[in-house]
């Protein structure tokens, strides 16, 4: 009966970070650097704002964008943080954490034949949804520009049936992040053009060098853009899966109703979490921050000790080293890491074929596992030099 199944979802694969996390289990003492996942605890005062709506029981459903406290909390966030003005009853849209929210919104604009930019490398979720809804995802490579698209590489790639770009800053993989220069030279460009952007600012409270910007903030480009947030990465609430869509009302109107009969609507009590999180929690990002940069700072410095080329990250939780020199593929190069130093990365290809040349290292791992992952990698790279 396989052969009744759905050809876009035959055709699609698991995520290339999840398929080598799931092959490291086989292997004993691994150290891993592979998942976007904080170590940091969900601070105690959101853990017990959920605690208590339990206890006065706000188990049932919500309005299927939200509680309205939450939404009034998220506009006020991206007011205050970003200078964005969305309205709380007509332009938010809470959602199962921001991967629900790429699917809302691709599933909302998208229609067969549409294409959509990307640029590469990239997060991997984004083209295997692009491809279910009937669309096709062309990569444009960002190598040359430092990970950052230009208005040059999309017009090269646009067509007739472009229907978005994707602006995924700050960005997974290569913690690339756009100045204000950039944004408000891709704004100049962007809103004359017949297309919607998709900004996808999850890790928006993640920046070390420069306050975050959002493509929404340059005239024009709030009437044609999708920001995505959330709590997952800001606040280390990735289980509570509480993402956000901000969207102008005709268009948060048709993406409700795609929102309603995917999921009705977002976990009661992860909502009452995020409230908390967004209202007295506002400012708790900024320690995580701190570690976060001394983190990054310390890759930096090891790998540019041991001669691996990388553009420096200056947000997210991610660096993206060069390992062209050595001669082997990213999967190649990951494998034998993993197996004669029993150390996980995730193959740069996982990100597209722009990816390939590259390894993703997480940094939102303790400083003495970063330690031993450092260690490790550059015993790896002197065994590479040597052969």
């Amino acid at each position: 009966m396989e052969h009744l199944l759905n050809t876009h979802v035959k055709n699609i694969q698991i995520s290339g970070i999840r398929q080598f996390f799931n092959r490291v289990a086989s292997v004993p003492d691994a150290v891993q650097l592979t998942l976007g996942q904080p170590d940091f605890h969900t601070p105690e005062h959101i853990k017990t704002a959920a605690i208590s709506a339990i206890q006065d029981n706000k188990t049932n459903y919500t309005a299927n964008a939200g509680e309205k406290a939450l939404l009034k909390a998220a506009s006020s966030f991206l007011k205050k943080k970003y200078n964005l003005t969305y309205d709380p009853d007509s332009e938010i849209i809470t959602t199962i954490g921001a991967s629900q929210g790429i699917d809302v919104t691709f599933r909302t604009i998208l229609e067969p034949g549409t294409e959509v930019i990307l640029p590469g490398p990239v997060y991997p979720a984004y083209a295997p949804i692009i491809t279910l809804c009937g669309g096709t995802p062309v990569f444009v490579d960002t190598r040359s520009t430092n990970f950052i698209i230009t208005k040059e590489q999309i017009e090269k790639h646009k067509t007739e049936k472009t229907r978005a770009v994707i602006l995924p800053y700050p960005s997974n993989p290569t913690g690339a992040v756009l100045t204000y220069d950039q944004g408000k030279e891709l704004a100049e460009y962007l809103r004359e053009q017949d297309l919607f952007v998709v900004s996808d600012e999850i890790y928006s409270e993640l920046h070390y060098d420069q306050d975050h910007i959002s493509i929404a903030q340059f005239p024009g480009m709030k009437e044609k853009t999708i920001v995505i947030n959330g709590v997952s990465k800001s606040h280390s609430m990735t289980g509570w899966r509480i993402g956000f869509i901000f969207a102008p009302a005709y268009i948060q109107k048709h993406m409700l109703k795609v929102h309603q009969y995917n999921v009705s609507c977002a976990t009661s009590i992860s909502q009452h979490a995020a409230i908390e999180a967004l209202t007295v929690g506002m400012d708790d990002p900024e320690e995580m921050k701190g570690e976060y940069r001394e983190r990054r700072d310390y890759m930096l410095q090891r790998l540019g000790e041991m001669g691996i080329p990388t553009v420096k990250p200056a947000g997210a939780f991610y660096v993206f080293p060069s390992i062209q020199e050595s001669g082997l593929s990213s999967f190649d190069f990951a494998v034998k890491l993993l197996e004669e130093e029993k150390l996980a990365v995730v193959p740069g290809d996982a990100f597209s074929s722009y990816g390939e040349g590259y390894i993703r290292l997480s940094y939102a791992y303790s400083m003495k596992q970063l330690q031993e992952a450092l260690d490790r990698l550059e015993a790896f790279w002197k065994k590479i030099e040597t052969r």
